[in-house]
């Protein structure tokens, strides 16, 4: 029985007039007289009453730039390192398949919220499996935001330090004030903490529109930089020493690739495109609102995100692919010296340090950093809001609001995202394990396995079978990519 709606949870919405549940034969005859009624949809929850769907909320055009705002964030400067390890054709079809399966994964969620009129992804656990399945989806949305607090965090540790030595053109390359760490602890306590103590969002929400323009920007420089920087890469005096050969046969693009490190390829892809705790919100702010609309504002986004991640992976794989070889090298050379030349010039797992790297002074490339950074330091706090509120409903819902509650809870949170930010050596590690666990939970299992306990087709329906073998894949993928990933580990 599916548990009743939630209470104090602001406006009681009322159930359609359709009923909860349809059966498969009603759902095919109501669909029929749809496509009679020259394209009128029924809206997914009524408007109230005294207003009119049309008369209020964004536009098609509006919602579709909200859905990518959601979509596009760190995730998009460690496609180049997928894409490296899959070749050009397997990136292709695998971001192709995860973008598809995302776009259905959003159906089944609209498809939901027609049977149940809530509008949040927490309240869809509660309809489908009670207050567990609430605390579930509750739990695994605070272990995703800590997980993107720390990559934009790990962007930080990496990238302040260069745009510090940038500005600052005869620092020494043992400043303090050029250690990632204490600049990521500074900028934390001084920028990140203050913000994300402040009770409403207010200001904050714009800038995640500028985050999603600086992430279009450079995606831009990433094409625009492809025909600034040769392959064969010139090789400098420090490595010319080692006698290094560098040959054209390392700028060729790859089609097909398996490696160990593929096994980061669809969890970095998954955390890339998850935007499911966004898509109903966005939906109840939808001018003349209904499941084929929104359903359109849903491709419309996850496409244009589709085409901005093939770009930006595409043109920063061939900037980098090709990696040195070493023939005649000085034996006097230390073997940790001589592996750090050879990492030199491939694709980075954060794509911006290799261009930082390369083009440490290039005036394009400091403004890259520069907004990058900007708009991390401004959304991190963005983020802390759906986890503090995720962390209050699980272990605080029994007791009153409180700033004293407010504050500490806030303190964790940002505690816990620092330190990891510190400790973990590279972004891909976030991508993965966070991609691989609670990416490929909200994105592909728990849409299936909500669909399946509130829908009441027959279970050899499309839209079950379908919802049977989203959660089979999301199942399968996490757990072998995990799995992988862990050995990997374990073998470095």
């Amino acid at each position: 029985m599916a548990a009743t709606p939630p209470s104090g949870s602001g406006r009681v919405r009322p159930l359609p007039t359709r009923g909860c549940y349809l059966s498969a034969r009603e759902r095919r005859e109501e669909d029929e007289e749809e496509e009679e009624d020259d394209g009128e949809t029924t809206p997914l929850l009524p408007p109230p009453l005294g207003s009119s769907s049309s008369s209020r909320g964004s536009s098609f055009a509006f919602s579709v730039f909200n859905l990518m705002n959601a979509i596009m964030g760190s995730g998009i400067l460690g496609l180049s390192y997928a894409m490296a390890n899959t070749g050009i054709m397997g990136f292709s079809i695998l971001l192709l398949i995860v973008a598809s399966l995302a776009s259905y994964s959003v159906f089944l969620l609209l498809s939901m919220c027609t049977q149940t009129a809530v509008t949040s992804y927490e309240d869809l656990g509660l309809f489908a499996f009670g207050s567990t399945g609430r605390v579930l989806v509750a739990t695994t949305i605070i272990i995703q935001n800590i997980g993107a607090m720390s990559s934009y965090l790990l962007i930080v540790k990496s990238e302040l330090p260069g745009a510090v030595a940038g500005l600052l053109s005869g620092a020494e390359s043992g400043s303090w004030y050029l250690d990632g760490k204490l600049l990521l602890l500074l900028t934390s306590v001084c920028i990140v903490f203050p913000l994300a103590l402040l009770p409403k969002i207010g200001f904050l929400g714009y800038t995640s529109s500028l985050s999603f323009f600086f992430t279009v920007y450079f995606t831009l420089v990433v094409m625009i930089k492809k025909w600034s920087i040769p392959c064969p890469l010139p090789l400098s005096s420090a490595i010319e020493t080692l006698q290094v050969s560098n040959s054209t046969g390392d700028c060729k693009a790859k089609l097909f690739h398996l490696s160990k490190e593929s096994a980061y390829a669809i969890p970095t892809m998954a955390f890339s495109f998850l935007c499911h705790t966004s898509v109903l919100p966005i939906y109840c702010e939808l001018q003349s609102p209904s499941k084929r609309r929104m359903q359109k504002v849903t491709v419309t986004g996850i496409g244009l995100s589709f085409l901005i991640y093939f770009l930006s992976a595409l043109f920063g794989y061939l900037t980098f692919y090709g990696s040195i070889s070493f023939s005649n090298f000085n034996k006097t050379q230390e073997p940790e010296m001589l592996e750090s030349r050879v990492d030199v010039y491939k694709v980075d797992s954060e794509l911006l340090q290799g261009y930082s790297r390369y083009l440490p002074n290039d005036t394009i490339i400091m403004t890259v950093r520069a907004a990058i950074l900007f708009a991390v330091l401004l959304t991190v706090p963005l983020i802390h809001f759906p986890a503090r509120k995720a962390v209050l409903m699980v272990f605080f819902s029994h007791l009153p609001g409180s700033w004293i509650c407010h504050i500490l809870v806030t303190l964790t949170l940002n505690t816990v995202v620092v330190l990891f930010a510190m400790y973990v050596p590279d972004i891909k590690n976030v991508f993965g394990v966070v991609g691989s666990t609670t990416s490929t939970c909200l994105l592909f299992i728990y849409p299936g396995l909500f669909y399946l306990k509130l829908n009441r087709e027959d279970f050899i329906s499309p839209q079950k079978l379908g919802a049977c073998a989203l959660v089979i894949f999301g199942i399968c993928v996490g757990l072998l990519s995990l799995v992988l990933i862990i050995f990997n580990w374990v073998d470095q």
